[in-house]
């Protein structure tokens, strides 16, 4: 007769706490899923190309700034050394 030294349903701590962990996951994943479809609120079609329209004008606008900028900097540091070349 062989005797078990984990009385209680035969795992090991390490096992139940897996066990548990996986559990506590296995719970999340359904909660997300069932939180995407449910009460997540996905914008229309007509919605969602309006917003892609804003966002493709604003980094157009960003890009530009961003390009006079860069040519100011570069325009004025271009003079600026020259006023120190020997």
């Amino acid at each position: 007769m062989s005797v078990s030294k984990t009385a209680d349903q035969g795992s090991s701590p390490c096992s139940r706490a897996k066990k548990k962990n996986m559990n506590k996951f296995t719970e999340y994943i359904k909660l997300s899923y069932d939180e995407l479809m449910n009460k997540v609120s996905w914008p229309s079609w007509e919605d969602l190309q309006e917003s892609t329209i804003i966002v493709m004008i604003a980094s157009l606008i960003i890009a530009l700034v961003i390009g006079v900028i860069d040519l100011a900097s570069s325009t004025s540091l271009g003079l600026f050394y020259q006023l120190f070349q020997s």
